[in-house]
């Protein structure tokens, strides 16, 4: 964790004439239905906006199969659907990606809560798009694939986590690229994601989340972008 913060620390005082800096925000609601054991559904759902709250950037709809392989070790295999706003030169329009995905998690105790950390495999189809008649029209798929590292605790703001009561929340999340690079950035380490909250327990099935996202996105040669997010999330338990 502390190596990423140095790259990143590294990439920022290198590159400082490339960055381009961004507000958003986001929507999310993120969802677990219990079926019989030891499976589940997984699903969220969440709604991006460009620069400055200005057009819808990015729909994401993912759904998957969980297994309970023990008490804290969840594995998890599933499809998701994206449809991304581009621009390419003064066109601008939007495109499709599908992908499969593959995750484990793995949580444990960590002084009065619980530490989980998530390792998820993505294979991408992204639609190859080209400007045409002022629109764009999508022509085939490239493929990439991409490595997520995420961790995440929740403190409560009292003795214990329970319903009506606040707490904080404290994640980060580091994508690489691996194999064929060309159809993304041409680099390995993609981007990362820091999130800092504050959360509300209405309910053991329900938690209302708003906070802070820090998105830095690693472009082509030495350009970057640092987003500045607010998000608001919904977690549901059933």
């Amino acid at each position: 964790m502390r190596r990423t913060f140095l790259v990143l620390a590294t990439i920022w005082l290198s590159a400082p004439s490339h960055a381009q800096s961004q507000f958003a925000g986001w929507l999310g609601n993120f969802s677990t239905f219990k079926l019989n054991h030891p499976l589940s559904i997984h699903f969220d759902a969440q709604l991006r906006s460009t620069g400055e709250l200005e057009h819808v950037q990015t729909f994401l709809v993912r759904t998957g199969l969980n297994v309970q392989v023990k008490k804290n070790i969840v594995a998890t295999a599933g499809y998701a659907f994206i449809h991304n706003r581009r621009v390419i030169g003064h066109v601008s329009g939007y495109a499709p990606e599908h992908r499969l995905w593959e995750q484990l998690v793995v949580s444990h105790p960590l002084l009065h809560t619980t530490l989980s950390h998530r390792l998820r495999l993505e294979q991408r189809f992204i639609a190859r798009s080209i400007p045409e008649n002022n629109s764009l029209k999508n022509n085939g798929n490239d493929y990439a694939n991409r490595l997520r590292y995420f961790f995440r605790t929740m403190l409560p703001l009292g003795k214990t986590l329970q319903p009506k009561t606040f707490f904080a929340a404290v994640q980060n999340e580091a994508f690489v690229n691996i194999g064929d690079k060309s159809a993304v950035n041409g680099e390995f380490f993609d981007q990362n994601r820091i999130f800092l909250a504050m959360g509300y327990r209405f309910h053991k099935a329900f938690d209302l989340e708003m906070g802070y996202m820090n998105q830095y996105i690693n472009g082509r040669g030495k350009t970057f972008t640092n987003n500045h997010i607010l998000q608001l999330g919904t977690y549901v338990r059933l």
